[in-house]
């Protein structure tokens, strides 16, 4: 079956990846647009109707759950998340689709099923006047749906689990439970972890905003450290506050302004 989409998602290697499996599972979707934010994707969602979003929650801007309220009315959406957390029971009640990050053919395959039947239906609901009360089920059922993510989304904060990594021409997903610590490096934030190193272009200001406070401490301008890594805190000669990390021999020093951290010391 023949159909449009759009993919909206603000990492590029992620809508390069879910475009390349889409041709794998889909051969004849047409992928007419992509977007990487919620504001474009609703501009140009309205001018080029596509028959189905693929769309990602946490975004800059105007993230997935506000754009899916307008875009949820014209076109199917599934959303793109790797954040479990987000309310995955009520996406299985058949009104929305949801993929997890990084995504998988086999899911992806099952999602592409689903959605080929439900623009079937919406065919045949088009040349039966008699079922239109279907379709119209169904966009109140999509509201509720959107509007019980977004109070959960304000009662329970989100937070960042994994880092999404260029790696030559690949995308590596690293967990921040493998980070040891974020630096900031000119236009690049450089992701420390247990067995590797990579270069991310979001910043530390952004990175300290997503990720959960009590398991990201913030240790300098230029330095976000995962408490859980610290392995030592020690003064040198000069009076600075050195943290060791576990498993890794460089020494992140503490600035004056973030002291009161470690106030023992």
């Amino acid at each position: 079956m023949s159909a449009t989409a759009m993919i909206v998602d603000d990492e590029s290697p992620m809508r390069d990846q879910l475009r390349a499996r889409l041709q794998q599972v889909w051969p004849d979707l047409s992928i007419i647009a992509e977007a990487a934010n919620g504001i474009v994707a609703i501009e140009q969602a309205e001018e080029l109707r596509p028959d189905i979003i693929f769309l990602d929650i946490r975004m800059p801007g105007k993230n997935g759950i506000e754009a899916a309220s307008m875009l949820a009315k014209q076109a199917l959406v599934v959303f793109v998340t790797a954040y479990d957390e987000y309310a995955i029971q009520a996406f299985e009640r058949g009104a929305m689709d949801y993929l997890l990050k990084p995504v998988e053919a086999d899911r992806l395959a099952g999602t592409c099923q689903r959605l080929q039947e439900r623009l079937q239906q919406r065919q045949q609901e088009k040349t039966a006047p008699a079922a239109t009360n279907t379709a119209s089920d169904q966009a109140k059922q999509v509201e509720q749906m959107l509007t019980q993510l977004m109070q959960q989304q304000s009662q329970k904060r989100e937070y960042l689990r994994w880092i999404q990594a260029s790696v030559g021409t690949s995308l590596r997903m690293v967990s921040t439970k493998e980070v040891l610590f974020f630096r900031s490096d000119e236009k690049y934030t450089l992701v420390q972890a247990e067995q590797a190193e990579y270069l991310i272009r979001k910043s530390l200001k952004e990175l300290e905003d997503e990720l959960d406070p009590k398991e990201f401490w913030r240790i300098h301008r230029s330095t976000l450290v995962r408490v859980s890594a610290i392995a030592e805190v020690t003064r040198d000669f000069r009076g600075r506050q050195l943290i060791g990390l576990k498993g890794h021999a460089e020494k992140l020093e503490v600035s004056r302004n973030h002291t009161h951290l470690f106030q023992q010391m």
